[in-house]
């Protein structure tokens, strides 16, 4: 099995972005980000598992 590799550095900043604006709409009521606050936290666990799995990403 491989190891994992890092992610490139956009994937990095979008996967972090979009888990820091699910963790802000948790704790804080901001209209769009208080309704998308769980698949925003998703979609950056997701972003950046793929781009520590995947070559190129």
């Amino acid at each position: 099995m491989k190891a994992p590799s890092s992610p490139k550095q956009i994937t990095w900043i979008i996967g972090l972005v979009a888990g820091i604006a699910g963790i802000i709409g948790h704790y804080a009521s901001v209209p769009m980000l208080t309704e998308y606050n769980y698949p925003l936290l998703l979609i950056g666990f997701l972003v950046l598992a793929a781009g520590t799995t995947f070559k190129d990403i």
